[in-house]
């Protein structure tokens, strides 16, 4: 099995994919992993791109509810949701002063705190709704992996 993840194009895409599907590295460590690993540059975008991608309509349509779930099920985690929900108002303050724009900004600068998941939660926890909030995240998906592109590219001629 572990040989097809790394020696087979179907699994060097699925790799790409599902590091790219992670909350935290999404993108940011999906797309250079797969050009690391040796897949052409379109092929690792398409699959960091939608790997990236997979989750936000899910995250937008039920964080809440799952939020919700688990604060009654699994008391012990309140604070840990708590702390998810502060960091991602602190976030929202970006998105309420600009719109989609910023959610679009929020999305497409690939730093630490920023992304899909992000992006989505904070959609999600703002009360935006799928069709006006995935626009904005879709473009700002694609931004970053301009950014990280570049950032990839560049670093692979530095060494």
């Amino acid at each position: 099995m572990i040989t097809w993840l790394t020696d087979t194009l179907i699994g060097k895409m699925t790799m790409t994919f599902l590091i790219s599907m992670l909350p935290v590295v999404e993108l940011r460590l999906g797309l250079p992993y797969g050009i690391a690993i040796g897949l052409a540059y379109p092929l690792a975008l398409i699959a960091a791109v939608a790997g990236n991608l997979l989750p936000v309509p899910f995250i937008i349509l039920f964080i809440k509810n799952v939020l919700a779930f688990l604060r009654t099920r699994l008391g012990k985690l309140d604070g840990f949701i708590t702390r998810i929900e502060e960091r991602a108002h602190l976030k929202s303050e970006l998105v309420t002063k600009y719109g989609p724009v910023g959610l679009f900004l929020l999305v497409a600068i690939p730093l630490p705190g920023t992304g899909a998941w992000t992006g989505a939660l904070v959609a999600a926890l703002m009360g935006m709704r799928l069709r006006k909030a995935l626009p904005s995240i879709v473009l700002g998906v694609l931004a970053a992996a301009a950014i990280m592109t570049c950032v990839t590219f560049g670093a692979i001629h530095l060494f």
